[in-house]
């Protein structure tokens, strides 16, 4: 009866993902659009769509006796491994951005947070849009870290290793590099100033402790294949993150996005006190 029960509770979410998820996700690239009708595929959105798939999979790991539950296991692993490799190819694409943003820091030189949902390429301007969201980024490090580490492959070639360690060079300086932020509008004037976010800067520490010494070829790798990390980066962004909390930013007194920082997916924090002071700054002044 229990075992009954819970193949009900995975046909129920299993659907679910199918029907709000995976049904809008592009065919060809994997990538799910942010509306329907849209060409417009965010970082952010997919990676938590990849999440979304990832987990169906993994409950399909442990349950998968029948040839449909087979079945089903294999298209949902290579829709997550689909999206995800998208993702990366997207950001490949800009790899002479990447290297340019490391040198200026500027959000100008930034990789863009949203690309087309059909042919992989960007959507807008370098200065037409808020792209700088080290926080986008730091989400995809910090998915590919923990699904490579459940067993999926989701890279294939020491180039993609090379740029991927590129990422984490990428936001390894979060905690002293000013950006967009989670909602893409810098300050809290809405007049586009970018500015250092909590919500950035805890992505980052979770992300750079996910991929520190990560064999992104899995069971098939070796040193090569392995992505590393400075240890001072990510107690630097601790640090910075602690000192900031329950505060969103400078102009921002605290912010939903923080959630994500102090909960799923980040986990940034080991404080306990720090955490409940947090959830309780958003619940008073948000809750309503």
């Amino acid at each position: 009866f229990q075992e009954q029960s819970q193949q009900r509770k995975l046909e129920y979410h299993y659907q679910l993902v199918l029907s709000t998820v995976l049904h809008n996700q592009n065919p060809l690239t994997g990538l799910v659009p942010s509306t329907t009708g849209s060409d417009h595929a965010y970082i952010r959105d997919n990676v938590y769509a990849a999440f979304c798939s990832w987990a169906v999979a993994l409950a399909y790991k442990k349950v998968a006796d029948s040839d449909q539950d087979r079945a089903r296991l294999q298209d949902i692993e290579g829709r997550t491994v689909k999206c995800m490799r998208s993702l990366l190819a997207c950001m490949m694409r800009q790899s002479d951005k990447l290297e340019k943003f490391k040198q200026t820091r500027q959000p100008s030189d930034a990789l863009h947070c949203k690309f087309s949902a059909t042919n992989l390429g960007p959507v807008a301007g370098d200065n037409s849009y808020g792209h700088l969201q080290l926080d986008a980024v730091a989400l995809f490090l910090l998915a590919l870290a923990q699904m490579t580490a459940s067993g999926l492959v989701l890279i294939y070639t020491a180039e993609e290793v090379a740029f991927v360690q590129n990422l984490v060079f990428y936001i390894d300086s979060a905690y002293t590099v000013c950006d967009y932020g989670i909602w893409e509008r810098g300050d809290k004037t809405n007049h586009g100033l970018p500015e250092l976010n909590s919500t950035s800067i805890g992505m980052a520490k979770a992300a750079l402790e996910a991929m520190s010494e990560l064999d992104l070829f899995g069971s098939c790798g070796s040193n090569q294949s392995s992505v590393h990390v400075l240890a001072d980066d990510s107690q630097n962004c601790a640090a910075v993150l602690e000192n900031m909390l329950p505060r969103e930013s400078c102009s921002k007194e605290t912010d939903a996005g923080l959630l994500s920082v102090i909960g799923f997916p980040a986990f940034a924090l080991d404080n306990e006190e720090v955490i409940g002071n947090t959830r309780n700054c958003i619940v008073g002044m948000l809750e309503g």
